[in-house]
C-alpha cells in the first residue's frame, strides 16, 4: 500500500511490462486472502470457494467471459 508522496520506482524487463495502478480510501477493518480470493471474513472466502467449486458461472458470485468457460482452474488443496 502506498501513502500520498510515497516514492516508488517500476522497471520493466527486456519485454516491456503493463502496470495497473488502482486508488481510492483505504478499506476498513482487516481483509482475508486465500488462492485468488480476498473478503472480508473468513466466512466470506469460504462462501466464495464453494461458489467456485460449482462453476455455476453467471449464476453465482462469479461470472467468466462466454468464449472462456471451456478450461476451469480448480481450487488448489488445502
Amino acid at each position: 500500500m502506498f501513502r500520498p508522496r510515497d516514492r516508488i520506482s517500476v522497471a520493466a524487463g527486456p519485454t516491456g511490462a503493463r502496470l495497473i495502478i488502482l486508488g481510492g480510501a483505504t478499506l476498513g477493518g482487516p481483509r482475508y486472502i486465500w488462492w485468488n480470493f480476498v473478503g472480508s471474513s473468513r466466512d466470506r472466502i469460504e462462501a466464495a470457494k464453494e461458489q467456485w467449486r460449482k462453476a455455476d458461472w453467471g449464476r453465482g458470485l462469479f461470472d467468466l467471459p462466454p468464449d472462456d468457460r471451456d478450461e476451469f482452474t480448480p481450487l488448489p488443496p488445502p
